[in-house]
């Protein structure tokens, strides 16, 4: 007897079944919009998909008639030069702090509870802190984001680290490596696809955290124009922006996850595929 949890798609049912909730949810939008629409013709919280487009093309390809910007690029470009300088600060991080804990036991008795600490506390809480500190311009935006990820990489890179095999440091050790050739030629190799996945998870958080901070203090960014367009419930510019940076970041982690099929392909087959 065949069983469900045995059958698999071909690669068109994958597709099919991959498009059939978005198809589901924009038939159910377009529905929800014509009732409303159809008992309030000026009803703003669900606006036709047509509206979408206009929107998009005023934020995108029109200048801006007071600044002369295209706004919805100069908002993109922006947000991800601050995400992009926040992860690649926290990855850093991570790759340092986490190969050290879970490598050198010294180490990892001295920042391994300072590092469990930090990363209880919740980074929005600290976000007046770091504005305090830091003043309103990218740097507190940026460091932000490295609070609220990087203490989750590192934990995670640690205790990857620490389930290696004790067998290959042995194995090392015995053909005469250094604690440095160890970490160049055994730990780094099997560490760094590991540290792209876990980046890929920090990726909805990480905007988060971009989101929440330029919606508190910034001039340009696609937080702070989704929140400036709120006060006149301009949902025809803000469903379009969300949509938008959805897709940067699916984008993002679709490229990570070339990188890791790309340079790492062992990881698929391996225990370690996500």
């Amino acid at each position: 007897m065949r069983r469900i949890i045995n059958l698999r798609p071909g690669r068109g049912g994958i597709v099919l079944w991959g498009a059939l909730p978005f198809l589901a949810a924009g038939v159910a939008y377009a529905l929800a919009s014509s009732a409303r629409l159809a008992a309030n013709p000026n009803d703003k919280l669900l606006p036709q998909l047509e509206s979408f487009a206009a929107a998009l093309g005023r934020l995108a390809l029109n200048p801006d008639a007071r600044t002369g910007d295209y706004l919805m690029w100069v908002d993109t470009l922006a947000s991800l030069q601050r995400l992009g300088l926040g992860l690649g600060v926290a990855t850093a991080l991570a790759l340092v702090l986490g190969l050290a804990i879970g490598l050198i036991p010294y180490v990892r008795a001295g920042l391994s509870p300072f590092v469990g600490v930090v990363s209880m506390i919740p980074p929005m809480a600290v976000l007046p802190v770091l504005f305090i500190v830091f003043g309103l311009d990218e740097l507190s935006k940026v460091v932000l984001i490295v609070f609220g990820v990087a203490p989750f990489l590192v934990r995670d890179l640690a205790l990857k680290v620490g389930d290696l095999p004790r067998e290959q440091l042995i194995k090392a050790e015995t053909l005469g490596a250094s604690t440095w050739q160890i970490v160049v030629r055994v730990v780094l190799p099997q560490m760094l696809p590991r540290l792209i996945d876990a980046v890929r998870l920090s990726l909805g958080p990480a905007w988060l955290f971009l989101i929440s901070a330029e919606a508190i203090a910034a001039t340009e960014g696609l937080g702070y124009r989704i929140f400036l367009v709120r006060r006149y419930m301009a949902m025809d510019a803000i469903l379009p922006y969300v949509a938008w940076i959805t897709l940067l970041a699916f984008l993002s982690d679709a490229g990570l996850r070339w990188v890791n099929a790309r340079f790492f392909p062992w990881l698929k087959a391996g225990k370690g595929q996500s």
